[in-house]
């Protein structure tokens, strides 16, 4: 494959890679704001998926589609809330217990086909790989959208409560916040954003498959951390919260032209793991070398100094 051949793929790539980009604002909500580690994504992912596919196949709209796959998505976060602030189960746990629940559910959800088609051709679609362009246009007006609405929301007094709950905890709830119920209520907000990204990837892909989550974590994860370090380089401490959030959206998808340049260059794609793995290490270690970085070059100035003295 020649470079014309990336370079026609790449509005494809893009619409796909912000479609992760809107499931890493949902994992950022978790990871970021509120740090707890949840692994019920993948399942929820596929949840939207498979919600999105049979509303469609139904002969329903895709709006339906995708506010159905929201709700659907939300149902799995509070479930996962539901086993870590009542039960007492941690949070990683919880998060697994969720996970292993929704595959089997999915399989209901979708008749027990683990493959579900929703073909551009058959049925009216939000989003399809078919058509590039007019797909990447729509997932970018609904990422502004859905970043103007996390704006706004963690602004008002709920989401600074939800926001001061992850930040300390022990200092919300002495200034009488429900610990538990903001930690339920981001876990209920971020599956949803999942789940709507779920539906909108089995529409973008024309099916629907019980896996299609799974390793849903590591790619928002991935985007949330290329889009950090990204940001943090660009505006250090000038960055401001919207901006982390558009970075987000922007750590997706360089993530999806990375796997598309590795893909071009014809490498196995049996080792996508691998360079997922590759490229979220190298990520993480920036800021952890570069502050080593800075800090000896610190040292080294300050030793300088008391010598000259």
């Amino acid at each position: 494959m020649g470079i014309e051949t990336l370079i026609a793929g790449m509005p494809g790539t893009v619409a796909q890679g912000i479609i992760y980009g809107i499931m890493a604002l949902g994992i950022y909500i978790t990871f970021k704001l509120l740090n707890f580690a949840d692994l019920s994504v993948d399942g929820s992912f596929a949840t939207g998926g498979a919600v999105a596919a049979m509303v469609i196949i139904s002969g329903r709209s895709w709006i339906l589609a995708l506010v159905l796959a929201l709700i659907a998505g939300a149902i799995a976060g509070f479930i996962t809330g539901f086993l870590h602030t009542v039960l007492g189960i941690p949070d990683i746990l919880a998060g697994i217990l969720t996970q292993l629940a929704l595959y089997s559910i999915n399989l209901r959800i979708a008749k027990n086909q683990p493959n579900t088609p929703i073909s551009v051709d058959k049925y009216n679609l939000a989003v399809s790989l078919r058509y590039k362009t007019d797909a990447l246009l729509t997932v970018l007006i609904i990422a502004v959208i859905i970043i103007a609405i996390m704006y706004w929301f963690f602004g008002t007094e709920m989401g600074s409560a939800l926001r001061a709950t992850g930040t300390n905890p022990s200092m919300a709830k002495a200034q009488g916040i429900n610990v538990n119920v903001m930690k339920a209520l981001g876990l209920v907000i971020s599956n949803a954003l999942v789940a709507f990204a779920g539906a909108l990837f089995a529409q973008f892909n024309g099916n629907a498959d019980v896996n299609m989550g799974r390793g849903a974590i590591v790619i928002g994860l991935a985007s949330i951390i290329i889009g950090d370090v990204l940001c943090n380089a660009f505006f250090r401490k000038k960055s401001t919260f919207w901006l982390s959030l558009s970075f987000v959206i922007l750590g997706g998808i360089l993530y999806y032209i990375f796997i598309a340049i590795v893909l071009w260059l014809k490498m196995p794609a049996n080792d996508m793991k691998l360079f997922t793995a590759i490229i979220v290490a190298i990520f993480l270690a920036v800021p952890y070398l570069k502050g080593k970085a800075n800090s000896s070059f610190a040292k080294a100035a300050k030793k300088g100094g008391d010598n000259n003295a």
